[in-house]
This record gives C-alpha cells, sequence and structure tokens, in this order.
C-alpha cells in the first residue's frame, strides 16, 4: 500500500520481475553492486527482492546525501547501474537511462577498483553507514544474517499475516529495511510513507490499520506530539519500537497513554542487521508495579535470540575483561552472532579493528545487571570529561525529557578553558515553551551539579542524520572549531 497504489503478493512479483529485467538490460550481472536512491515507496520494495533474486549486491543510498557524498559511494561500492526515482537519480547517471514505470536506471560509468572488486558470493547488501565518526563504509550483509534476522524477529515481535507495518523510516536504513524481509516472511501487509511528517503518519496509521511501526525517538516525539493534539490513536496499533537512542520512562508512560499500545526499546547497529536486543516484558514481569515496568521498558533490555552480549572494560582501561554484572560498571557492549556483518567493503583495516577476539565491538557504553539486561548509557564519542568528572549524555537529555515544555534536546560537551568540557543543551521546545534557566533549575533537582547544563540553546529543528538520528557532530562542530582536539 502505497499511496494510491495497491499491490497483492502476484503483483508486487510482477513488478520485481519487470525491474529485475531493467536491471540486467542495463548491464547488470551476477555478483554486481546495484545502487538504489528511492523515497519510501513500493519500487523500493520491489527492489530489494529484485537485487536478491538475481543474485545482485544491493547499495541503497541515504536520499539526503549530496551529489558529491553519492558519488563517492558509487566509486567505493564499485556499484555498475543505478535505479530511481528519475528527480532523484538522473543527476547520477552518466550515460544515457531508461525510464520504466516510474523509475529510472541506467550504467553509472564507474571505474577503478571499486568496479573491479569483487563482492563475496553470500553478500546480498552493502549499506554505507551515515559516516557521523569519519568516512562512511560499506557494511556487507549476507543472505546468512538476513535469514537470521528473520527468523529472530518473527519470533521476537510474534508477526502473523495480520500485521500491517508501516515503513515510517527511511528505507535506505537498516531501522526500517529489516521489515522488508519479515513481514514478507509473515505474510503482512506493507504501507508505506513516501517522508514522515506527524500529521501524514498518524492520519495513515489510522486510516491503513497500521499494527506495528519502528520510530527514531524523534520521530516518536512528533506522533506523541500529534495524538496529543487532536485526540486522536490509531485503534488498531498494537506494538510500537523505538531505537537509535534511549528514551525516559516517562516518555514510555506517555505512549501507553496516548497510543494504547504497548512499547519496545530496540538496540542494534547496521553491522548487526540491526537488532542485539530488545525491552519487551516477559510474562512474569507484566505483573510488577507501573513505574518497575516503565523502568524496564526504557532499558535497552535482553539480548535477542540467536544474539550473545557482553560488556567489557573500554579501550584504555587499566585492566580488561567483562565488566561486573551489577548494572553500575560502564563498559563497551561487544556481540557475536549470525547476524553480524563479516566485515567492511574494500575495508581491512576497520574490519580488523572492529572485530577482537572474535566479537564485534560496538562503540556504545553501557551496564549489565545479573539477568543479563542491558542498559546504554552513551557512545563512546558522546561522553563529556568534564573537572575530572564523567558525563552522560544520554543521563541529561532524559532529564530534559521530564519537563513537559521539552520536545527534542541533545547535550554534548563544548571546550572549557577550566573544565576541559562542559555540558551544554540544544532543546526544541515543545508548544508551551520553556526558558533556559528553567530547564538549568530542573536538571539540578534531578542530577549533580556537575551534570547539569551550563547553557541551554534553543532551535526549532534539530539537525539529523541519513537514519533520522539527532547529528551531534553538526551541533557540536561550530564549538570545536580551531581546536587542537577534534570532535568525534
Amino acid at each position: 500500500m502505497c499511496g494510491p497504489v495497491r499491490l497483492d503478493y502476484p503483483g508486487l512479483r510482477a513488478l520485481v520481475d519487470r525491474i529485475g529485467r531493467d536491471l540486467e538490460a542495463r548491464g547488470a550481472r551476477p555478483g554486481d553492486r546495484v545502487a538504489a536512491l528511492f523515497p519510501n515507496c513500493h519500487l523500493y520494495l520491489a527492489c530489494y527482492f529484485a537485487a536478491l533474486l538475481r543474485r545482485l549486491v544491493l547499495v541503497p543510498l541515504n536520499v539526503r546525501l549530496s551529489r558529491r557524498e553519492m558519488l563517492t559511494i558509487l566509486e567505493h561500492s564499485g556499484a555498475r547501474v543505478l535505479i530511481g526515482e528519475s528527480v532523484l537519480a538522473a543527476p547520477l547517471l552518466r550515460h544515457g537511462a531508461a525510464a520504466g514505470e516510474g523509475w529510472i536506471a541506467g550504467p553509472t560509468g564507474v571505474g577503478g577498483a571499486g568496479a573491479e572488486a569483487e563482492a563475496p558470493p553470500e553478500a546480498v547488501h552493502l549499506y554505507y553507514t551515515s559516516g557521523t565518526t569519519g568516512e562512511p563504509k560499506g557494511v556487507i550483509l549476507t543472505g546468512g544474517n538476513l535469514g537470521a534476522h528473520v527468523d529472530m524477529t518473527l519470533q521476537e515481535l510474534g508477526f502473523s499475516a495480520r500485521d500491517a507495518w508501516l515503513h515510517a523510516a527511511p528505507m535506505f536504513h537498516l531501522a526500517d529495511a529489516w521489515a522488508v524481509w519479515t513481514v514478507t516472511a509473515a505474510g503482512g501487509t506493507h504501507v508505506l510513507l513516501p517522508r514522515f511528517e506527524p500529521a501524514a503518519a498518524l492520519e495513515l496509521m489510522c486510516g491503513a490499520g497500521v499494527t506495528i511501526t519502528n520510530l527514531v525517538p524523534t520521530m516518536l516525539m512528533g506522533l506523541l506530539a500529534e495524538a496529543q493534539k487532536h485526540g486522536r490513536a490509531p485503534r488498531s496499533l498494537r506494538l510500537l519500537l523505538s531505537g537509535g537512542a534511549p528514551i525516559a520512562p516517562s516518555v514510555v508512560a506517555r505512549i501507553g497513554e496516548r497510543l494504547g499500545c504497548d512499547y519496545a526499546q530496540t538496540y542494534g547497529l547496521t553491522e548487526t542487521s540491526p537488532f542485539l536486543s530488545f525491552s519487551m516484558l516477559h510474562e512474569e514481569q507484566r505483573v510488577l508495579p507501573t513505574e518497575a515496568r516503565l523502568r524496564l521498558l526504557a532499558r535497552t533490555g535482553r539480548p535477542a535470540r540467536g544474539v550473545e552480549l557482553r560488556v567489557v572494560r573500554p579501550p584504555g582501561a587499566a585492566a580488561f575483561g567483562d565488566v561486573p554484572a551489577d548494572d553500575r560498571t560502564v563498559g563497551e557492549v561487544v556481540a557475536r552472532g549470525p547476524t553480524v556483518t563479516p566485515g567492511y567493503w574494500r575495508d581491512p583495516e576497520a574490519t580488523r579493528a572492529a572485530f577482537l577476539g572474535g566479537w564485534f565491538h560496538t562503540g556504545d557504553l553501557g551496564t549489565i545487571d545479573a539477568d543479563g539486561s542491558l542498559n546504554l548509557v552513551d557512545r563512546l564519542k558522546d561522553v563529556i570529561l568534564t573537572g575530572g568528572e564523567t558525563v552522560y549524555s544520554t543521563e541529561v537529555e532524559n532529564a530534559l525529557y521530564e519537563h513537559p515544555g521539552v520536545r527534542e534536546a541533545a547535550v554534548f560537551g563544548v571546550p572549557d578553558d577550566t573544565w576541559g568540557e562542559s555540558v551544554r543543551a540544544v532543546v526544541v521546545p515543545g508548544e508551551r515553551g520553556v526558558a533556559a534557566g528553567e530547564l538549568v533549575a530542573f536538571c539540578r533537582e534531578r542530577l549533580a551539579r556537575y551534570k547539569c547544563p551550563r547553557e541551554v540553546d534553543f532551535l526549532e529543528a534539530l539537525p539529523r542524520t541519513g537514519s533520522g538520528k539527532i547529528d551531534k557532530k553538526a551541533l557540536r562542530e561550530p564549538f570545536w572549531r580551531g581546536r587542537s582536539r577534534q570532535i568525534n
């Protein structure tokens, strides 16, 4: 279901075959990389299957990237053919391209080492990371990775043919693209939203009988505000997933109150297909007091089926090994299992750096309790060191989100000649508005003084990465410009 377009599965298969034949006519052969550039739509859905059935390696392109950034990915991946929406794809095609039924396809003209490199025979996708920590890397995902992830999500999330999934997050990112395979395996319905806007999303969820979706926190906060504004909720919605950043227990409570559905926090990375854990409650936990249940749902959760997770002492620690399972000692999250990437495309050095002792190092910091439940506290690159104290940005953000006047918040460190770094917050206010001093005082009631923002800035919207996450690198950059230390 995509706007006025309605396709049953035989109709989708016919579209898949037409796209596949077009790709072959443009010169794509088994093992070749094929780049795709679409907004969320039925054509994108069909491209995923067309590439798989013809043993092509699909390279989804972020529609928000500049032309130069896209060309860099085309060169590095060695994509021989590009298919996409005409307006988006035409500027990237170096030779004549033929239009199909709403798409345009043609050879990229890419040569050199990228084009000559042979993909591993089991490779299915190359997902390029958003590049918030440097140059984007091509993450190889195999048929085995995706198959294991389908099996895991079918069981963990209880998908059936009765489910209708809303593709709200971008399909070029695994925050949503994993559902291409799982929903189809269950025989469910795909509901496609070309671009996320809270009002359009709420309308579609109510009108199309959406039962499950995944939203990054920025989308989630917008949807909650829209639902409150109109006093409306999608009655069919059974489960709302969210990942990309932790959310506060108070926000989990608002989900239940305003949307009337179950909630689960998810955790994962592109390199892990993506999910590693879920915060869904087990039967014995559903009878706990409300406050305890909300805290559990806001945690990162227990490892997903087939996934092994550990929390180890972070890089630079005096000793190595697992941290105590006391839910207090912070370490780096490492993972292994059948959903973990075999490595990065044409980047053996990055692959070696990411895999140590057979475990994939996520770059995320967290704690673990005696039950094996994980709780993320921050990205390694987002930790703030101020006056010899360690501040985790997510802890401060969660405190800010408890204030009714805050719609979105981002916290990061800025240079401070006295303390090394100081805590700064950028906030998108809610409808009622709020003053900076009020937020600082609010945080001081909840946090140690050194953790509280020294300054609060206000914006109408926060910058985001291609996956919809808040782009803290863009927020930090003006403050660190010209400094000897490089921001992450």
